[in-house]
């Protein structure tokens, strides 16, 4: 009786879980993150500096489209960098 009773709460929790997998799915993308203290620390703008841009950067990280926002391979944990701003590790070579 015990083993029968522990097997259907098993089986209730399991299923329930199991829902709550589309709804997880469903529920859209994360939220975007942005270091602020390694921006900070970069002197980060969101705008090219003398016709330097993060787009045209070896580190950039491009988005989904050109109009996206991307990453930076020096700005961890960080996914709104604009492809027209600048930073002073900007780096074509």
């Amino acid at each position: 009786m015990i083993a029968s009773a522990a097997r259907s709460r098993w089986m209730k929790t399991a299923s329930r879980a199991l829902a709550a997998i589309p709804i997880v799915a469903i529920a859209g993308p994360a939220l975007a993150t942005i270091n602020a203290a390694t921006r900070a620390q970069l002197k980060y703008l969101d705008h090219p500096l003398e016709g330097k841009e993060c787009s045209s950067c070896l580190e950039f990280i491009p988005g989904m489209t050109e109009a996206d926002l991307g990453g930076c391979k020096k700005i961890p944990q960080d996914d709104e960098i604009v492809p027209s701003g600048y930073c002073t590790l900007w780096n074509t070579m």
